[in-house]
Parts: structure tokens; C-alpha cells; sequence
């Protein structure tokens, strides 16, 4: 009998995950991971994070690459929480982003609600395409479908 893989994330997990650290590191937490399929990641957006300092002052707003990463990030989690790949050392490289809409300013106090479901992939496969929508609130923020090549590393 297997154990089955861990249906969410903490930021410990998430560490041992994804190489990315502060001020890259850009999903809190992913809960509601169903394997490959599905997940939610979440996002606390704070004052404290680098690019409010310039974007923009007085008026802070969250970058909306930084909230097509943090998708991206919720992506590589749900795929190496599934795979079991803890050891920091998966790389994913974005391919292609399309589609991409953004509806909502993100703003400090914001949390963002990262939903991603996986459109191609499997396990052992370098290239997947994912579907994310970023809400607050229940509020759509920002939508795209992107393709990522992920370097796993060596069996």
C-alpha cells in the first residue's frame, strides 16, 4: 500500500518544493491540491513586498506578472507535492502564456486565490499547460492559460 500524496501545502512543504526564495516566492500556501489535476494556492499580498516600492508609489499595485508567477508557482507545487519532488530542485520554465486578462487591481491587504487545473500533463512529462484564475474576494483578478516545460530532476 502507497501513501497517498499530501492534498495541500504548507509553506514548509512549498519550500522543499520550489528552489524560489523571498522576494520570489510568491504562494503561501496551496491547499485543495487533487494530484495533478487541481489545486488552490493562496497568496497573502503585503506592503512589505519589494515591488510596491516602485509600483507605484502612493498607489501600490501588484504586478500582474508577479500574479501570473504566483499561478505558475501553484502549478509546480501541485505537480511536486503529487510526484513526491522535495528536494528543492524543481526548475519550470515558463513556454508560452496566453489568454492572459487582467480584471482587478491587487492591491496590499488583497489575499489571492490562485486556482489552477492542469489541461496536459502527466507524470514524467516535461511540458504541461495549465488554466489559472487569481480572484479576491471572489472577485476575478487575473485569468490565463500557460504552458510550462519542467525540468525534473534526475530518477
Amino acid at each position: 500500500m502507497t501513501d497517498a500524496p499530501p492534498t495541500e501545502a504548507d509553506i514548509h512543504l512549498i519550500q522543499a518544493i520550489l528552489p524560489h526564495r523571498y522576494p520570489f516566492l510568491l504562494v503561501d500556501r496551496v491547499v485543495d491540491i487533487e494530484r495533478t489535476t487541481r489545486a488552490v494556492g493562496l497568496k497573502n499580498v503585503t506592503m512589505n513586498e519589494p515591488h510596491f516600492q516602485g509600483h507605484f508609489p502612493g498607489n501600490p499595485i501588484m504586478p500582474g506578472v508577479t500574479i501570473v508567477e504566483a499561478m505558475a508557482q501553484t502549478a509546480a507545487v501541485m505537480v511536486g507535492t503529487t510526484l513526491g519532488l522535495t528536494e528543492g530542485n524543481l526548475l519550470v520554465y515558463f513556454m508560452g502564456i496566453d489568454g492572459c486578462k487582467f480584471r482587478r487591481k491587487v492591491i496590499p491587504g488583497d489575499q489571492l486565490r490562485l486556482a489552477i487545473e492542469t489541461t496536459r500533463g502527466k507524470a514524467g512529462a516535461k511540458v504541461w499547460r495549465f488554466k489559472g484564475r487569481a480572484t479576491v474576494d471572489e472577485e476575478l483578478a487575473c485569468e490565463a492559460e500557460f504552458t510550462a516545460m519542467m525540468e525534473l530532476p534526475p530518477a
